[in-house]
């Protein structure tokens, strides 16, 4: 067997074994307390999701290695949970989860495994996989409003319904926000909500065609105000103003100051 043809599985030293020990810990678990023996697959995916949005704050802030190796951890305990409580219903097993999902990388890198040549994106070969299907078939319902608006719009490029650059879909902005302004003007709640989507969903075309992500980009964005925010604070202490009575005017200049980086 060559390298080009061996499974990560294969090649990878001791990672078998590191999947066997957590589907083993959750095996002592089950066996000897009440609240995991107790636990179903609809029961523990509120923990699965939160882990798993844990662990993405974790990577986005630039978390210490400690950090990374307790969120990670607690994600696989999640995962090797779930293929627990399959096997124990006789649905299938972790060697199947394996083999699906080698499976599913070999079809979408054949170059890799040296089946073909190389194929295009591999967004698109996912799309070939779904022609005669749904596009959007399988898609997590519970995914954050711009992480579905991405992801449809990915999908949705793989069967070529898409912009040909970001800046022609920056246009899509600049008319998005006039017909929110507009809707604004007039006093049309429902619409303006109706014309706030087909901007932030625009923005996300712009995001996605630039190679960005716009959760990624709002999370830096929301820990870039609150970091601010909290200089505002306690800038405004130091000068004597407080918060809620201070004027807008005296908290836009401290913010303009912040942002300028000229205070003390």
């Amino acid at each position: 067997m060559s390298d080009m043809t061996r499974s990560p599985a294969d090649a990878a030293p001791g990672g078998p074994g590191v999947l066997d020990r957590a589907l083993a810990l959750v095996r002592f678990l089950r066996a000897g307390c009440p609240w995991d023996a107790a636990q179903t697959p609809v029961s523990l995916t509120p923990y699965l999701l939160e882990e798993s949005l844990e662990l993405a704050d974790a990577i986005v802030e630039g978390a210490s290695d400690e950090r990374l190796r307790a969120e990670i951890g607690d994600l696989l305990l999640n995962v090797a949970f779930q293929i627990v409580l399959a096997e124990e219903r006789g649905a299938f097993r972790a060697e199947d989860v394996m083999r699906t999902l080698e499976e599913k990388m070999r079809r979408r890198h054949p170059h890799l495994y040296g089946d073909a040549e190389e194929r295009p994106h591999w967004e698109a070969e996912k799309a070939n996989e779904r022609l005669g299907h749904d596009v959007f078939e399988g898609l997590a319902r519970n995914l954050d409003p711009l992480s579905r608006a991405q992801r449809l719009q990915d999908r949705a490029a793989g069967v070529g319904f898409d912009w040909d650059h970001a800046r022609d879909a920056f246009e899509k902005i600049r008319e998005e926000v006039d017909e929110a302004a507009a809707h604004l003007e007039s006093g049309d709640s429902g619409g303006l909500e109706q014309e706030l989507g087909d901007l932030l969903f625009a923005c996300v075309n712009v995001a996605r065609l630039s190679g960005l992500h716009a959760g990624t980009a709002l999370r830096l964005a929301n820990a870039k105000f609150e970091q601010r925010f909290a200089q505002l604070a306690e800038l405004a202490e130091q000068r004597g103003l407080k918060l809620g009575e201070a004027s807008l005017a005296e908290l836009d200049a401290l913010w303009d100051e912040i942002k300028e980086g000229g205070h003390a």
